[in-house]
């Protein structure tokens, strides 16, 4: 490991990220808010201000769990939906969708909500959270949830534009990193 770092200054609070290389050859810069509660909240407040639209906010566990429930909190949103990437036993009368590999991931997944959380995204304007776009594997998964919960989506934010999603004109993000 040759402990290379990228730095990511989000307007006033720097992130150091390691530079980690994938089985695939390619190297990322590794972003990772569990635990760092200072940079959670102070990314869900910038993230917060680009969701007022939206009437509830759907993530993916688990990396983006701390950061929409800060975003949730921001827009005085007392609930927010999880998709989880295993149906638990609460969840056999939810529903499911199959999502190709993620960049990080390397495998196909699938991804499941509760029938609670059908419930609050049926019909409202869902504000889609999530710390990294990168491929826009995961992000497809999320999209097709919210069409079979019959919700709208209104936005597609992240902390972080990986790569060529930096381009995307269909989401909004804090910073940009590289693929390297």
């Amino acid at each position: 490991m040759d402990n290379e770092i990228y730095v990511v200054d989000f307007d006033g609070y720097k992130a150091e990220l390691p530079v980690l290389p994938l089985p695939s050859g390619i190297k990322i810069c590794f972003f990772n808010l569990h635990g760092n509660s200072e940079l959670t909240e102070h990314c869900a407040k910038q993230l917060a201000e680009k969701l007022t639209d939206c009437e509830i906010i759907l993530t993916a566990e688990s990396k983006g769990l701390q950061l929409a429930h800060c975003v949730a909190r921001e827009l005085g949103q007392h609930y927010y939906a999880v998709a989880r990437k295993s149906k638990k036993l609460y969840m056999q009368d939810g529903i499911e969708v199959d999502i190709e590999s993620s960049i990080t991931t390397g495998k196909e997944q699938k991804l499941y909500l509760s029938k609670h959380d059908v419930s609050l995204i049926k019909g409202k304007r869902v504000g889609i959270v999530d710390d990294v776009i990168s491929t826009g594997a995961s992000l497809s998964g999320l999209e097709a949830l919210v069409e079979k919960a019959g919700g709208t989506i209104q936005k597609k934010a992240f902390v972080l534009a990986e790569g060529d999603a930096a381009n995307r004109t269909d989401v909004v993000y804090l910073k940009t990193i590289p693929i390297l």
